[in-house]
């Protein structure tokens, strides 16, 4: 079945800029937030574009509710952004190139999680034992793969199952 933000394809990125524009400020109006919702795009290709050339939307909220959007880990922030992308029914293979933030919680939290991966990976270098991460989201636990993906000495896996999945790091000769 053909999608209404696909042609040929490739992602019309301007029709879901405009939806989701729409979406957010109506979800923020039932709120009753007070924050400004900015929806833009990037083109494919622009530089500094993380996709290599896959085109991007960044939904970013700015206002005197921004703390709502963070409390407890961004939950809020977080819960928007997956209503979102179910209402929109939005190919999931298309679900990294949206991406919302608040007061740079993105930016801050990505650097987090890419320290936390180093530091673990050290610790797994030291102990020459595996190391369980806390849970987390299939977004995050993609992050630390990818963080650790260039070490040779250190491997990382995924365990459990559901909101209890983490990532497991082990010594590279391990089985």
């Amino acid at each position: 079945m053909p999608h209404r933000f696909y042609s040929n394809g490739r992602l019309e990125v301007e029709a879901l800029v405009a939806e989701l524009e729409r979406f957010c400020q109506l979800v923020v109006a039932q709120m009753k937030l007070d924050v400004r919702v900015q929806v833009k795009s990037t083109k494919a290709g622009a530089a500094g574009t993380a996709g290599g050339g896959i085109p991007e939307v960044h939904v970013d909220f700015s206002g005197r509710d921004d703390a709502l959007l963070l409390e407890h880990g961004a939950e809020l922030l977080l819960t928007i952004e997956y209503l979102a992308l179910r209402c929109l029914h939005l190919d999931p293979q298309a679900h990294d190139q949206v991406h919302f933030d608040c007061a740079e919680f993105r930016a801050t939290r990505l650097a987090e999680l890419k320290l936390s991966a180093q530091v673990a990976a050290q610790r797994v270098r030291e102990l020459h034992q595996p190391f369980r991460m806390n849970p987390m989201s299939a977004r995050e636990r993609r992050t630390i793969h990818l963080a650790l993906q260039g070490e040779s000495d250190v491997r990382t896996g995924s365990e459990g199952e559901g909101e209890r999945r983490q990532v497991v790091i082990y010594p590279a000769d391990s089985k």
